[in-house]
């Protein structure tokens, strides 16, 4: 019997479903010439706000840079502290470190992965400069637990919204409740460039109109530096794409939540699955599960030509990294407790029933043999 292979991702796949759309763009840039801000970046950041809820959007080069700038849009230095989750990428921490300040971490929850309101006042300081939470997998935080901690102690809560472009939180997109949000538009996101890049949205008209300069050297005309700050502009190129795909985003989410269900359906008495709760609208953007046995578990899905990931093994606060922080890992049970027993499935639109199947079958006979 021949082996069906499962790809954890499956790219080239997508692009071929617009892929007339995607070069009459391309060609449509490559013709005008206007390469760096051209109109695709206006157009697209229209669009993406208007999808989002919002007033503004802010196209950048990366999700790393969005967060960056909209920490900086809200003062953040040296000195300063801002909380996020322990068991996201890198970029959730590294952003408040490479602009001086402190990331601090806030452990989650076993049941949705993200940030626990319950134990955000006790990491607030004097300090404190903004809370990060993180809408991880494509499901959204608590954010009127966490927005209700902010207002009281004056903090503007910023979302890491990198894994959830077409989330809902209370029939409210993600990037629209919080002061601003920040989505990488990566390869491996739902909605994404070829390539790296990100947009930060907003309600507010300042922070709108510092961003757009923030992301171009600071610049205030072609000829004045208003302050300092590094290139993180959105290519025009990647905006033309951009707005293909956004057009097709919500099929593919559809597409993507039929799969997890049916992943769900069949995987809920092996392992732990995804919940959703009411009112809020899970977009997978990775598919995890909690399985005892981890290690062994993906030995027998590479054996049958699944590709399974962990995201992530290792906590932002045990990295190399952060060893100045001084962090154990009993500090954050719930979040350590997670990096020794997630798994990411293969999951995508584009997957054919048999590897459907040969994912669900892998996991189950791995437990049920």
């Amino acid at each position: 019997m021949t082996q069906t292979s499962v790809p954890y991702v499956a790219l080239a796949l997508r692009a071929r479903r617009v892929k007339s759309e995607l070069m009459a763009a391309i060609e449509r840039v490559i013709d005008h010439g206007m390469y760096i801000l051209g109109p695709e970046v206006e157009e697209f950041e229209r669009r993406f706000a208007a999808y989002c809820g919002t007033r503004y959007a802010v196209g950048v080069s990366d999700g790393t840079a969005a967060l960056i700038l909209a920490l900086r849009a809200v003062g953040v230095g040296p000195g300063d502290e801002v909380i996020t989750a322990p068991n996201s990428f890198a970029a959730s921490a590294s952003s408040a470190a490479l602009l001086g300040a402190t990331p601090r971490f806030v452990d989650v929850l076993r049941d949705d992965l993200n940030m626990d309101p319950a134990r955000l006042e006790a990491a607030i300081t004097r300090r404190t400069k903004a809370i990060v939470p993180v809408h991880l997998t494509g499901y959204p935080a608590d954010m009127e637990a966490i927005l209700k901690i902010g207002e009281r102690h004056g903090i503007p809560v910023i979302e890491d919204a990198a894994q959830s472009v077409g989330t809902v939180y209370h029939g409210r997109k993600t990037g629209s409740v919080g002061q601003m949000g920040c989505f990488s538009l990566h390869p491996l996101k739902n909605l994404h460039a070829i390539g790296d890049a990100g947009v930060i949205t907003t309600n507010d008209e300042r922070l709108y109109r510092w961003l757009l300069k923030a992301r171009n050297h600071g610049l205030k005309s072609r000829d004045e530096v208003e302050f300092w700050s590094p290139n993180a502009r959105l290519d025009t190129l990647h905006a033309a794409v951009l707005t293909v795909m956004l057009e097709h985003v919500d099929t593919w989410i559809a597409e993507r939540r039929a799969i997890a269900a049916e992943f769900i359906a069949r995987l809920r008495d092996v392992v732990g699955v995804p919940t959703e709760a009411p009112g809020c609208f899970h977009t997978y953007q990775t598919f995890m599960i909690t399985a005892e046995r981890r290690p062994a578990l993906l030995q027998h899905l590479r054996e049958r030509g699944i590709d399974a990931k962990v995201h992530y093994p290792i906590t932002i606060p045990q990295q190399e990294a952060a060893r100045a922080l001084g962090h154990r890992p009993e500090d954050f049970p719930v979040a350590s407790w997670l990096a020794e027993r997630i798994v990411s499935l293969p999951l995508y639109a584009e997957m054919t029933g048999e590897q459907r199947a040969a994912v669900i079958d892998g996991v189950r006979s791995f437990y049920r043999p």
